[in-house]
């Protein structure tokens, strides 16, 4: 089952690589990994997707906890949140057809178009993982696909709860 989990830590160098080695040794996957300071910038968040059932992500999260720099770990699927994802996508834009086939699925998806160049197409989308799943799909259809990024799923609870230090 697909878990994310939002871990709060202090914003020293090297928490990061220990919460990755974590996760190494212990032959967990990370299928996503984001990371960035919170308003208070001498805190980082850090978001991992990963795969496991509740024991396995149970396990994980006590393990996490046990490091030194980390003040705080959520499995936000848990609970009411919101989750979204960047995608950057260049496609082939070539004739008047393909432009407007990527129009319309841009449109449709409310994606942006975000960079035009003679033969290409540079869309941008901000979803859900599944929803971006849907758009490519479609935008497959229409032309091929040159080259794409993805930022991995960051998420937030919903209400007026937080994770903070």
């Amino acid at each position: 089952m697909r878990r994310i989990l939002s871990i709060l830590l202090e914003n020293e160098p090297g928490s990061l690589s220990r919460i990755v080695g974590l996760f190494s040794q212990r032959a967990y996957n990370i299928d996503s990994l984001t990371v960035g300071t919170t308003a208070d910038k001498t805190l980082s968040r850090i978001t991992i997707t990963t795969q496991g059932d509740d024991r396995i992500v149970e396990q994980i999260t006590k393990q996490v906890n046990k490091l030194v720099d980390v003040l705080k770990v959520i499995d936000l699927t848990e609970m009411q949140h919101i989750e979204r994802e960047l995608l950057l996508v260049k496609v082939f834009a070539r004739d008047e057809a393909t432009r407007a086939a990527i129009n319309r699925v841009a449109e449709v998806f409310q994606a942006s178009i975000i960079d035009m160049g003679k033969q290409s197409y540079i869309l941008q989308m901000v979803s859900t993982a599944e929803r971006l799943e849907s758009f490519l799909e479609l935008l497959r259809h229409e032309s091929d696909i040159i080259e794409l990024v993805r930022s991995g799923a960051v998420g937030i609870g919903r209400g007026d709860k937080a994770l903070k230090g």
